[in-house]
């Protein structure tokens, strides 16, 4: 039987907002979550080397992911892959950004191993 997902609002970095449709949070998915993000100009957050793979595609705006090998402007249309165990690092443009981020295995806090300030 299908389900109609209803997005749960998950606490982020900031000003993000973050509706989760499927995952830890939401759904109690273990290997995938799915997550609609909402940054405003010029939010960022620490650097983080996470046990998930992540596909982040951008619906409006532009994001910037930081890795060891340099940093990579995304805008809307575009997607990025980045991999579980690879230090990364997120932040958005003047203009902010809307884009969809689906992880695998699912997201968590405890999983993103972020960088302390």
């Amino acid at each position: 039987m299908a389900t109609k997902l209803r997005p749960v609002r998950v606490t982020g970095v900031g000003d993000k907002l973050i509706q989760e449709f499927a995952g830890a949070a939401s759904t109690g998915h273990e290997g995938v979550s799915v997550a609609r993000m909402t940054a405003p100009p010029g939010w960022d957050e620490p650097g983080q080397r996470p046990d998930f793979d992540e596909i982040t595609y951008v619906l409006a705006g532009e994001i910037i992911v930081e890795t060891e090998d340099g940093a990579m402007s995304v805008t809307a249309g575009e997607a990025v892959l980045t991999r579980a165990g690879e230090w990364v690092r997120y932040s958005v443009g003047a203009s902010g950004a809307d884009y969809i981020a689906v992880c695998s295995p699912a997201f968590t806090a405890e999983g993103a191993h972020r960088d302390h300030a």
